[in-house]
């Protein structure tokens, strides 16, 4: 475990360069001391790091973190982050080995930082919400460029059927849009879209990416009948053509959207804020009893 992790100064250091907020540095600190005098949970640790670092520079493997740490470890949550911080060395090794920028590396990387805080937002009181979320990150498949986020992907299932039937094929970038980025604007999202453009042939040249998806809450139709033609959120659906997945009519995905905008979506509606247009049109459609849904779209490169 020495070998995988600074000593504490060192690990501070580690910790900040990833964004990890600084409220949750001595928990991680915390939870190194207990890797050093537990040897059965230093073996979990160690034996989790090797499976990660090993996908690296992989595409489409499994995440490897879908287990829970050992049950009865007090406070374990931390321990997928120092786990990411380990495993930082190798996914800069490998980016450099591909010609990436210092700067995407870093911007993307940061997202650990972003999802802790998340997490917290949510009501987790310390850790990952979804520590699988960021094994994209840290094995070589998704890139932050800008405002969005991108994932090399190649579709299955459902996903790869709607890719067939639009023509597109199933090797796509699939877009996100990361928590506290600034506003979805059409200028960012050019500029984003631009940066993709360049980056996945300088850097992928042997996946040809000619289709972006996305599969989103944000694309759902009915948020027209709230928010004005010109809001940030209407002109990004206007960018994508349908993507529909065949079979049965969709499920409503209600937690979705209420999980992105108020942190919790058990909480109840009358109880949510209503400060922004968005808010307003999740809680008032809900209230007269519709439902929100997961749609999807693409965007020719």
């Amino acid at each position: 475990m020495e070998q995988c992790l600074p000593a504490d100064e060192e690990l501070v250091d580690a910790l900040l360069e990833l964004a990890v907020p600084f409220d949750a540095v001595n928990g991680i600190l915390a939870a190194r001391s207990r890797l050093a005098r537990d040897r059965g949970l230093r073996t979990v640790f160690e034996e989790a790091l090797r499976t990660q670092a090993a996908a690296v520079g992989t595409l489409g493997g499994p995440s490897g973190l879908t287990r829970d740490w050992p049950a009865g470890t007090d406070g374990a949550e931390p321990l997928s982050t120092l786990l990411f911080v380990a495993l930082a060395p190798h996914t800069r090794a490998h980016h450099r080995a591909l010609g990436v920028p210092p700067e995407v590396t870093r911007t993307t990387l940061a997202d650990l930082g972003r999802q802790l805080a998340v997490s917290r937002w949510r009501g987790r009181s310390a850790g990952l919400g979804n520590p699988s979320w960021l094994t994209l990150h840290f094995r070589g498949e998704l890139f932050q460029l800008g405002r969005l986020q991108f994932q090399r992907k190649r579709l299955t299932g459902r996903d790869a059927e709607a890719a067939r039937a639009a023509g597109i094929g199933e090797r796509v970038l699939q877009l996100h849009i990361p928590d506290s980025s600034g506003p979805l604007s059409p200028g960012a999202c050019d500029r984003s879209l631009d940066r993709a453009r360049a980056f996945f042939p300088a850097h992928f040249p042997a996946e040809p990416y000619r289709t972006a998806c996305v599969f989103s809450w944000l694309l759902d139709p009915q948020l027209g009948r709230y928010l004005p033609e010109g809001s940030n959120i209407m002109r990004f659906q206007r960018r994508f053509a349908p993507l529909r997945r065949p079979g049965a009519p969709p499920e409503p995905e209600d937690a979705n959207p209420l999980r992105f905008v108020f942190g919790d979506p058990a909480l109840p509606l009358e109880s949510l804020p209503r400060d922004t247009a968005v808010q307003r049109a999740l809680i008032d459609h809900l209230s007269a009893g519709g439902h929100w849904y997961v749609v999807g779209g693409r965007l020719a490169l």
